[in-house]
């Protein structure tokens, strides 16, 4: 009598877990949304959302992941939406993850000055100022663009524009998805109406891979940041406390949105310190670091 073949084994299901968990709080402080904000958007509780971050999530997870080193697929690949992307993708992201860091950034440069649908010299001409909220996006930015005389575009205005609501109604209302759905539109649009322009972004526009990766694409990139009490001083004296509106822990979760967005960040063409300069030299900073972008 043939035995029937067993599955192929699991790992302990703890690590995977733990990681799981690891990966949702590390997603959601890119995001800049507390726990309450997720599990409101989510309609799952903020005690199972407490409980899948510490690694405690449900046993189902473990099943797929049966299921899908079955069928010798990535689980991924098993629960995604979108339809079975072509082979030759999946060949090319498979040499890219064997990749170093390093070599990845040479990598990504080739495909932006080789595929990329905007020339170089275009893509400098349209400068797009990144960071968290109080690193000077919008002030320096206006200056900027005032110098160098041409339109400053602040995206989360346009946004609000395109929906005819705040962003705070946005979020209510479509939750981060339509959020993100909004964001993607207007940046292809200030993309396609201008060939130069200084773009204030909003602060977690690195959080979405394909927005992001259009931004790089198109524009050169500046990383504002400056220290996370500095940070946190600037959004208080705008009087602007979003996501952290109620939250005793507001540094804290501040120096976590930073945490898991600064490897993004990093991704832009040159970054800029601004704690402890004045409106003035940060200004001047950034004009010297273009013109040698130039």
């Amino acid at each position: 009598m043939t035995e029937t073949p067993k599955l192929l084994s699991a790992d302990e299901p703890g690590p995977f877990l733990r990681l799981l968990g690891d990966r949702v709080r590390e997603a959601r402080a890119r995001r800049g949304m507390t726990r309450r904000i997720l599990a409101r958007q989510s309609d799952v509780s903020e005690r199972y959302l407490a409980q899948l971050e510490s690694g405690q999530g449900n046993v189902s997870i473990l099943l797929l992941r049966q299921v899908a080193r079955a069928l010798g697929m990535p689980l991924a690949s098993l629960v995604s939406e979108d339809p079975e992307p072509p082979v030759e993708l999946t060949r090319t992201v498979e040499l890219l993850q064997r990749l170093s860091p390093e070599q990845l950034a040479q990598a990504r440069e080739h495909m932006v000055r080789s595929l990329g649908s905007v020339e170089v010299g275009a893509r400098q001409g349209r400068i797009a100022l990144i960071g968290l909220r109080g690193a000077g996006k919008t002030t320096l930015g206006s200056l900027l663009a005032q110098r160098l005389d041409v339109p400053f575009i602040e995206l989360d205005r346009e946004i609000e524009l395109e929906s005819g609501l705040s962003l705070g109604a946005i979020f209510d209302i479509y939750g981060q998805a339509g959020f993100r759905r909004l964001e993607r539109l207007c940046l292809d649009r200030a993309i396609e109406r201008h060939h130069r322009f200084v773009l204030a972004t909003g602060g977690s526009i690195v959080s979405e891979p394909s927005t992001f990766a259009r931004l790089l694409a198109a524009c050169y990139t500046v990383w504002l940041h400056a220290s996370p009490s500095e940070h946190m001083d600037r959004v208080i004296a705008q009087g602007d406390l979003r996501p952290m509106a109620g939250n005793s822990q507001a540094m804290v979760d501040l120096q976590r949105i930073l945490h898991g967005r600064e490897s993004l960040y990093k991704g832009a063409d040159v970054e800029i310190d601004t704690s402890g300069r004045s409106l003035a030299e940060s200004l001047e900073d950034t004009l010297e670091v273009l013109s040698h972008a130039q």
